[in-house]
């Protein structure tokens, strides 16, 4: 195998307009460290400014595209002028450092903590005894109000600073509660066929992409992830033919981001050995992000294998703000704390991680 400096991993790549200097990225990360306003702080200014690293990417933790969005606590949004302000204060702090910065826009649907709007008429499994929050079916006249939700927060996001946008479809979200077949019963244009139920994400890259430009738009899937009780009823068809309709309708996408099997929501899972990502990887031709439970080892075969992959890390960047540099170098790596992970509005597991140097020097 090669060596990390030597590999693709510390190669150049070109993502959409930008140039990544090597193929580390950022997984997005949500945190709960916003304000109760959902506005970025100055401690979400540091936790980026840590991990930004020259022609290096980071994908933002999943933001609202609106106030209807959802409504988790301390998440951060993109529709307020104060949310656009405090994104540009981050934005600016990563590119000072030569970094490049995607926000991930959000909707929640039926895994919001109140009722909200979905797919169909069906609630996520309760714990015994717990009443379920069953979503409202979105009716057909409606679908395209949020659709202009995602343009719109595209087009604040640039206003922010930002380099693109990745559309969230995956883990159970709004866009991915359309697309797979279990939570969607609808009998309109949005449903039955998988043509049908990937048609409103198609509309919303659209209208993303036409607003933004395609080489400033990406899109994030996680086709056999049952997080928040998803499952497809024949997954490699669904995605295949979505993934083959972006190729054929937006080839100059930045990039598609998918999930491996392996990962549900934020841990690792069991899966079927013959589920794979090679089936989408074979149809798309642009950069294509993998994600999951790498490690260096696997990341330098990844990225020798493809030279169009960039390999995602989430809970590693979480805890090493210096990454990048802990993998050219050998340098060992920080552990991270999981009880930390959704401490609203604390530094604690956030921006204490120390950067190498500073390890060793203590």
């Amino acid at each position: 195998m090669a060596s990390a400096t030597s590999s693709n991993l510390f190669k150049p790549i070109q993502l959409g307009n930008k140039t990544l200097k090597h193929r580390v990225a950022m997984a997005p990360l949500t945190r709960f460290r916003a304000d109760d306003d959902h506005v970025p702080t100055d401690l979400s200014k540091t936790y980026y400014e840590q991990r930004a690293s020259d022609g290096g990417l980071i994908i933002t933790e999943a933001t609202f595209i609106s106030e209807q969005a959802g409504h988790y606590p301390n998440v951060p949004g993109i529709w307020s002028n104060d949310q656009i302000k405090a994104w540009k204060k981050i934005t600016d702090a990563v590119h000072v450092k030569g970094g490049i910065i995607y926000l991930q826009l959000w909707h929640l649907g039926r895994a919001d903590g109140v009722p909200n709007v979905s797919a169909s008429a069906i609630a996520l499994p309760t714990a015994e005894g717990k009443e379920p929050n069953v979503p409202r079916a979105l009716e057909t006249s409606e679908i395209p109000q949020i659709v202009d939700q995602y343009k719109q927060a595209a087009l604040n996001s640039i206003e922010a600073g930002f380099d693109g946008v990745v559309i969230h479809s995956a883990n159970g979200y709004f866009l991915d509660q359309f697309l797979q077949s279990n939570s969607n019963k609808r009998t309109d244009k949005y449903g039955g066929s998988a043509e049908n139920r990937a048609r409103i994400v198609l509309e919303t890259i659209e209208a993303v992409s036409n607003a933004v430009g395609q080489e400033r738009t990406a899109i994030r899937f996680s086709p056999y992830s049952h997080f928040q009780d998803m499952h497809d009823a024949n997954p490699v068809e669904t995605f295949s033919l979505l993934t083959q309709a972006v190729q054929d309708r937006f080839p100059n996408l930045a990039y598609l981001h998918f999930v491996e099997p392996r990962i549900s929501g934020d841990s690792d899972a069991e899966h079927d050995s013959a589920q794979s990502l090679k089936p989408f990887h074979d149809i798309w031709k642009g950069v294509f992000l993998r994600a999951g439970g790498l490690t260096l080892e696997s990341a330098i075969a990844a990225a020798e294998k493809n030279e169009k992959e960039v390999l995602v890390f989430g809970r590693a960047f979480l805890a090493n703000p210096d990454l990048p540099l802990r993998f050219k170098n050998g340098w060992e790596l920080n552990q991270y704390k999981r009880d930390t992970f959704y401490a609203n509005k604390s530094p604690v597991g956030y921006i204490d991680y120390p950067f190498y140097s500073e390890k060793t020097q203590a």
